[in-house]
């Protein structure tokens, strides 16, 4: 009898401690609560804990939150009197008293408050509005923003009285609009319409389903939002809200498109310099790619066993060795099997084929079947947001910018050294160019090489967007091949624009018709545009002309 009036007693207590928290913020102690508040969560009434955690939460003052965070991790006791202190932490000390902020030993008789399910649900709730008081800025900004997809009213108050308090401008606003999604449940429709008008303003897709309740009539034609004006605040918001995701989505297929396009120019140009000077359909491209991209996962390695305080530096390390191994692969094959078949195309295929087959199986005998782990390191991780909700990851920014940089060294070394002016040469007449005394064979070679190692140079970039494996290149060969006879044998400005146009024009095909049927409609728009142009986009002079 006498528990079950306890019981009733902390009910009715915890129940006008909820009516007077604001009031009961004044009394409480300095930097501490009011010990009538902490009295429930010593008892064992359910309903009179979840009172007074609400209750906590919506207290102005950084010392519930405290408590509440005790709570939540086992660490508030209480006493067989009553009293509840917040317990020492993981690595020791004194307990601490939450009415007055003393420290003191606790007592050998305290024991840790338990908590269910249901408590871990209210604390969490409690925890992000008391939080809206914390000292740290940035706590203050998290707690309002968590508090933006909230759906209790009875927190409107706690809102008020923190934006009345509040001078950080960031956190006046994410207080501002967790106001707003809570005013739409008001009695009066001037503020339902204000709070309409400024969720569309935020142009979050996460009030979109919130507003098109409003907006949006039920089976009998009826509306959920009596007010006409609301309903039209609500629909203005959402037509805001549609057409800032529309951009977001616009611009993320463009980024996205951007950055397939310089992973294509990666892949293409070394073909581009292969195929423009010597005519070869090498089908073995693809997995020169493969080896730049082993031969970065060997640096990581290497780096991680004998170099780990370098770890983020693989990358860069890797880019001169996988250019150096591919370009020395190259000249290999040029040297021992390409040499043999100028001129014959079929043939040349079917080699270059057979020894894309090769290097697959060294590949699978040497690291395995498998695909490896190549991570990207710490400064290639993240990314940074625009436009409130689209993220332009690192590795993608640092991929597009890599692709510049790789044309521009390409473009100097054509345009502006010896090597380069013997392949222009050879590529415009290669029979001229003999009788004038270029070495044709040497040339080849070189150029063979310079164009693998490009290639290489594309397996390191493709090893931080993708799964490093035997069949990497396979997935690419195709797709370089379009660049090449779209942009003109040869040429490296039409090279670049056929590799970002494929890119972003898949990129835009993929949410409408999906990745397979966006490559087939890019392949007939190419077989079309060859049919009408078959020089490609840039006419190529030499060789190709003849």
């Amino acid at each position: 009898m006498h528990s079950a009036i306890t019981r009733v007693w902390y009910r009715w207590l915890a129940i006008g401690l909820l009516a007077v928290c604001a009031h009961t913020a004044g009394a409480a102690a300095p930097g501490g609560v009011d010990a009538a508040m902490l009295a429930p969560l010593a008892a064992s009434d359910t309903d009179a804990k979840l009172a007074a955690i609400a209750a906590l939460g919506q207290l102005p003052d950084p010392a519930a939150a405290r408590v509440l965070e005790a709570l939540n991790t086992g660490a508030l006791f209480a006493t067989p009197a009553g009293r509840v202190l917040i317990g020492p932490g993981s690595a020791g000390g004194a307990a601490r008293d939450p009415i007055d902020g003393s420290t003191l030993a606790l007592p050998a008789d305290a024991s840790a408050i338990t908590i269910n399910n249901r408590l871990r649900r209210a604390i969490a709730g409690a925890l992000a509005a008391s939080r809206l008081f914390a000292d740290d800025v940035q706590v203050r900004l998290q707690a309002a923003q968590r508090l933006q997809s909230g759906s209790d009213v009875a927190l409107l108050p706690t809102l008020d009285a923190a934006r009345e308090k509040e001078q950080n401008p960031a956190v006046r606003d994410a207080l501002d609009i967790a106001r707003a999604n809570l005013a739409l449940q008001s009695d009066d429709p001037a503020r339902r319409r204000s709070a309409a008008e400024l969720l569309g303003n935020t142009e979050s897709a996460a009030f979109r389903p919130v507003l098109a309740a409003l907006a949006t009539p039920r089976a009998d034609g009826s509306f959920s939002e009596p007010d006409a004006s609301v309903r039209e605040a609500a629909v203005n918001a959402l037509k805001q809200i549609d057409r800032h995701q529309a951009l977001i989505e616009w611009t993320g297929n463009l980024f996205y498109g951007i950055s397939l396009g310089s992973v294509l120019l990666l892949a293409a140009i070394g073909l581009a310099i292969t195929f423009g000077l010597i005519g070869v359909i090498n089908m073995a491209h693809g997995e020169l790619l493969m080896i730049g991209a082993y031969t970065t996962y060997m640096t990581q390695t290497f780096f991680r066993q004998w170099l780990p305080a370098w770890i983020d530096w693989y990358v860069i390390a890797a880019l001169p060795l996988a250019f150096a191994i591919t370009a020395l692969v190259g000249m290999a094959l040029e040297r021992t099997v390409i040499r043999w078949l100028y001129g014959r195309p079929l043939e040349t295929l079917l080699a270059t084929w057979g020894i894309s087959l090769i290097l697959m199986q060294a590949v699978r005998t040497l690291f395995g079947a498998q695909n490896v782990e190549v991570s990207n390191p710490s400064w290639m991780s993240g990314g940074v947001t625009v436009l409130g909700g689209l993220v332009l990851t690192y590795n993608r920014i640092a991929i597009i910018v890599f692709a510049a940089l790789v044309v521009f060294l390409v473009w100097l070394l054509l345009n502006h050294t010896r090597l380069g002016l013997f392949v222009r040469a050879i590529t415009q007449n290669r029979r001229m160019a003999d009788c004038v005394g270029v070495p044709t064979g040497r040339i080849d070679m070189l150029a063979f090489g310079l164009g693998s190692g490009i290639a290489g140079l594309a397996g390191v970039a493709l090893s931080q967007l993708s799964n490093v494996g035997p069949d990497l290149g396979r997935g690419y060969i195709v797709d370089s091949f379009m660049v090449v006879v779209l942009g003109g044998v040869g040429q490296l400005a039409g090279t670049v624009i056929a590799a970002m146009g494929l890119g972003t024009v898949n990129k835009f095909l993929e949410p409408y018709a999906g990745a397979v049927l966006a490559k087939i409609i890019i392949l007939v728009l190419i077989v079309l545009i060859v049919q009408k142009r078959p020089q490609g986009l840039f006419a190529p002079r030499g060789r190709s002309v003849e």
